[in-house]
């Protein structure tokens, strides 16, 4: 028995502009978000704001081309994976829940040990993979970048 529902051409293309629709008022939320960010005009020329406001009016560009022509995708999915499907946010909700209390390095580590159970990885694999990965991560963004990174209060920061 397959997990995936099997809609007809018509219905695809209905779920394709409902999410097209979905990430357009996403983006123009963006939009709007990064235009609202303050920042001191003599820090930069183009300020933090060139970034989200390009990205929202790049988003909303495709979502108006996908509402346009949404071609086709594969069904919605069912069952099993279905549920695999809505871990993923799942997991990204309790990372960043867990980024104040446990710091940046447990965020990361729960946020690719679940991902990395989700798609079949081995128990200690995963493990071992997420420990290595936050690590990385860790050492990139405090060493290399030196961009600070809360330790979280677990770890007696405040």
């Amino acid at each position: 028995m397959s997990d995936v529902h099997h809609p007809s051409s018509r219905a695809i293309r209905l779920t394709g502009r409902a999410a097209g629709l979905v990430l357009l008022v996403l983006a123009i939320a963006y939009g709007i978000g990064g235009a609202a960010i303050e920042y001191a005009f003599a820090s930069d020329p183009l300020g933090p704001r060139v970034v989200p406001i390009g990205l929202a009016v790049l988003l909303g560009l495709f979502c108006l081309f996908y509402l346009y022509s949404p071609g086709s995708a594969e069904g919605f999915p069912a069952g099993s994976l279905l549920l695999r499907v809505l871990a993923i946010p799942a997991l990204l909700i309790v990372a960043a829940l867990l980024f104040e209390p446990g710091g940046f390095a447990v965020s990361v580590f729960v946020l690719t040990f679940g991902t990395a159970l989700l798609f079949g990885a081995p128990l200690v694999k995963s493990a071992i993979g997420a420990a290595g990965h936050a690590g990385l991560w860790w050492f990139v963004f405090a060493y290399l970048l030196d961009v600070y990174l809360p330790a979280g209060a677990l770890f007696g920061a405040h």
